[in-house]
Protein backbone atom coordinates (compact mmCIF):
# COMPACT_ATOMS: atom_id res chain seq x y z
CA UNK A 1 0.00 0.00 0.00
CA UNK A 2 1.17 3.52 -0.79
CA UNK A 3 2.38 5.37 2.35
CA UNK A 4 1.12 8.70 3.65
CA UNK A 5 3.43 11.60 2.89
CA UNK A 6 4.15 15.12 4.04
CA UNK A 7 3.25 17.48 1.24
CA UNK A 8 4.07 21.18 0.81
CA UNK A 9 1.03 23.45 0.63
CA UNK A 10 0.73 27.03 -0.61
CA UNK A 11 4.23 27.13 -2.08
CA UNK A 12 5.78 25.50 0.97
CA UNK A 13 4.39 27.99 3.50
CA UNK A 14 2.53 25.03 5.07
CA UNK A 15 2.82 21.26 4.95
CA UNK A 16 0.49 18.44 5.92
CA UNK A 17 0.34 14.66 5.81
CA UNK A 18 -1.71 13.48 2.85
CA UNK A 19 -3.35 10.05 2.74
CA UNK A 20 -2.33 7.39 0.22
CA UNK A 21 -3.55 7.90 -3.33
CA UNK A 22 -3.86 11.71 -3.11
CA UNK A 23 -3.57 13.44 -6.47
CA UNK A 24 -2.93 17.19 -6.59
CA UNK A 25 -5.87 18.54 -8.60
CA UNK A 26 -3.83 21.59 -9.67
CA UNK A 27 -1.88 19.17 -11.90
CA UNK A 28 -5.19 18.49 -13.73
CA UNK A 29 -7.03 21.83 -13.75
CA UNK A 30 -6.76 25.38 -12.38
CA UNK A 31 -7.37 25.74 -8.61
CA UNK A 32 -7.88 29.13 -6.87
CA UNK A 33 -4.74 30.53 -5.17
CA UNK A 34 -6.34 30.25 -1.72
CA UNK A 35 -7.03 26.51 -2.13
CA UNK A 36 -5.16 23.24 -2.32
CA UNK A 37 -7.36 20.41 -3.67
CA UNK A 38 -6.61 16.69 -3.71
CA UNK A 39 -8.63 13.80 -5.06
CA UNK A 40 -8.43 10.09 -4.37
CA UNK A 41 -6.89 8.12 -7.21
CA UNK A 42 -9.76 5.59 -7.30
CA UNK A 43 -12.83 6.95 -5.46
CA UNK A 44 -14.68 10.26 -5.87
CA UNK A 45 -13.38 11.46 -2.49
CA UNK A 46 -11.63 14.83 -2.23
CA UNK A 47 -9.79 16.98 0.29
CA UNK A 48 -9.81 20.77 0.12
CA UNK A 49 -7.55 23.06 2.15
CA UNK A 50 -8.58 26.74 2.06
CA UNK A 51 -7.16 29.95 3.46
CA UNK A 52 -10.12 32.27 4.05
CA UNK A 53 -10.62 35.70 5.55
CA UNK A 54 -11.35 35.51 9.27
CA UNK A 55 -15.10 35.80 9.86
CA UNK A 56 -14.84 37.68 13.16
CA UNK A 57 -18.62 38.27 13.32
CA UNK A 58 -19.17 34.59 14.20
CA UNK A 59 -17.58 32.81 17.14
CA UNK A 60 -17.19 29.28 18.39
CA UNK A 61 -19.42 26.56 16.99
CA UNK A 62 -21.33 29.14 14.95
CA UNK A 63 -18.17 29.89 12.95
CA UNK A 64 -17.97 26.24 11.86
CA UNK A 65 -21.67 26.29 10.91
CA UNK A 66 -21.19 29.57 9.02
CA UNK A 67 -18.45 28.13 6.80
CA UNK A 68 -20.40 24.90 6.18
CA UNK A 69 -23.48 26.86 5.11
CA UNK A 70 -21.33 29.18 2.99
CA UNK A 71 -19.85 26.20 1.10
CA UNK A 72 -23.39 24.90 0.58
CA UNK A 73 -24.45 28.26 -0.84
CA UNK A 74 -21.48 28.44 -3.22
CA UNK A 75 -22.25 24.91 -4.45
CA UNK A 76 -25.97 25.78 -4.75
CA UNK A 77 -26.84 22.85 -2.51
CA UNK A 78 -30.57 22.13 -2.24
CA UNK A 79 -30.12 20.76 1.28
CA UNK A 80 -27.49 21.76 3.88
CA UNK A 81 -27.72 19.71 7.06
CA UNK A 82 -25.29 19.95 10.00
CA UNK A 83 -25.11 16.67 11.91
CA UNK A 84 -22.53 17.48 14.61
CA UNK A 85 -20.06 20.17 15.64
CA UNK A 86 -17.35 19.46 18.19
CA UNK A 87 -14.29 21.34 19.41
CA UNK A 88 -10.87 20.01 18.45
CA UNK A 89 -8.26 19.88 21.19
CA UNK A 90 -5.64 22.48 20.34
CA UNK A 91 -2.86 20.40 21.93
CA UNK A 92 -3.42 17.78 19.20
CA UNK A 93 -2.70 20.27 16.41
CA UNK A 94 0.69 21.05 14.91
CA UNK A 95 -0.73 24.62 14.55
CA UNK A 96 -1.49 24.85 18.30
CA UNK A 97 0.90 27.78 18.71
CA UNK A 98 -1.11 30.07 16.43
CA UNK A 99 -4.59 28.50 16.43
CA UNK A 100 -6.98 30.15 18.87
CA UNK A 101 -9.87 27.71 18.39
CA UNK A 102 -10.61 24.68 16.24
CA UNK A 103 -13.82 22.85 15.35
CA UNK A 104 -14.78 19.74 13.43
CA UNK A 105 -18.18 19.54 11.75
CA UNK A 106 -19.95 16.70 10.00
CA UNK A 107 -22.95 17.15 7.79
CA UNK A 108 -24.62 16.44 4.48
CA UNK A 109 -25.23 18.58 1.46
CA UNK A 110 -27.34 17.74 -1.55
CA UNK A 111 -26.04 19.11 -4.80
CA UNK A 112 -26.70 16.38 -7.40
CA UNK A 113 -26.70 13.66 -4.72
CA UNK A 114 -26.22 13.77 -0.99
CA UNK A 115 -22.56 14.07 -0.04
CA UNK A 116 -21.23 13.71 3.49
CA UNK A 117 -18.79 16.48 4.37
CA UNK A 118 -16.39 16.71 7.25
CA UNK A 119 -14.92 20.13 7.87
CA UNK A 120 -12.26 21.32 10.25
CA UNK A 121 -12.08 25.02 11.00
CA UNK A 122 -8.81 26.32 12.46
CA UNK A 123 -9.05 29.98 13.46
CA UNK A 124 -5.90 32.09 13.24
CA UNK A 125 -7.05 35.57 14.29
CA UNK A 126 -3.52 37.00 14.56
CA UNK A 127 -3.30 36.42 10.79
CA UNK A 128 -6.94 37.40 10.14
CA UNK A 129 -7.43 33.90 8.70
CA UNK A 130 -9.86 31.03 8.96
CA UNK A 131 -8.29 27.79 7.76
CA UNK A 132 -11.00 25.49 6.39
CA UNK A 133 -10.25 21.85 5.59
CA UNK A 134 -12.98 19.79 3.90
CA UNK A 135 -13.26 16.04 3.32
CA UNK A 136 -15.91 15.19 0.70
CA UNK A 137 -17.25 11.67 1.11
CA UNK A 138 -19.59 10.66 -1.76
CA UNK A 139 -22.23 8.01 -1.17
CA UNK A 140 -21.00 4.40 -1.47
CA UNK A 141 -22.82 3.85 -4.78
CA UNK A 142 -20.56 6.55 -6.32
CA UNK A 143 -17.54 4.34 -5.69
CA UNK A 144 -18.21 2.08 -8.65
CA UNK A 145 -14.53 2.10 -9.61
CA UNK A 146 -13.68 0.06 -6.51
CA UNK A 147 -13.30 -3.24 -8.31
CA UNK A 148 -10.92 -6.01 -7.25
CA UNK A 149 -8.06 -4.42 -9.17
CA UNK A 150 -8.28 -1.30 -6.97
CA UNK A 151 -8.43 -2.90 -3.53
CA UNK A 152 -4.78 -2.06 -2.91
CA UNK A 153 -5.87 1.57 -2.45
CA UNK A 154 -8.81 1.66 -0.03
CA UNK A 155 -11.08 4.70 0.33
CA UNK A 156 -9.91 7.41 2.71
CA UNK A 157 -11.22 7.31 6.26
CA UNK A 158 -12.08 9.94 8.83
CA UNK A 159 -8.75 9.01 10.45
CA UNK A 160 -6.95 10.07 7.26
CA UNK A 161 -8.73 13.43 7.42
CA UNK A 162 -7.86 13.84 11.10
CA UNK A 163 -4.20 13.17 10.28
CA UNK A 164 -4.30 15.89 7.60
CA UNK A 165 -5.84 18.35 10.08
CA UNK A 166 -3.53 17.60 13.00
CA UNK A 167 -0.36 17.52 10.87
CA UNK A 168 -0.95 20.92 9.23
CA UNK A 169 2.21 22.91 9.96
CA UNK A 170 3.06 26.56 9.30
CA UNK A 171 6.59 27.05 7.95
CA UNK A 172 6.45 30.63 6.63
CA UNK A 173 4.11 33.17 8.29
CA UNK A 174 5.01 35.66 5.54
CA UNK A 175 2.26 34.00 3.48
CA UNK A 176 -0.13 36.19 5.48
CA UNK A 177 1.68 39.38 4.50
CA UNK A 178 3.25 41.93 6.85
CA UNK A 179 2.00 41.65 10.42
Amino acid sequence: MEPTRDYPLFGGAFSATLPPGAIDVSDLRPVPDNQEVFCHRVTDQSLIVELLELQAHVQGEEAARYHFEDVGGVQEARVVQVEAVQPLLLENLALRGCCQEAWILSGKQQVAKYVTLYQALLRLPQYQTDFLLTFNQPPPENRSSLGPENLSLPPWSLGDFEQLVTSLTLHDPNIFGPQ
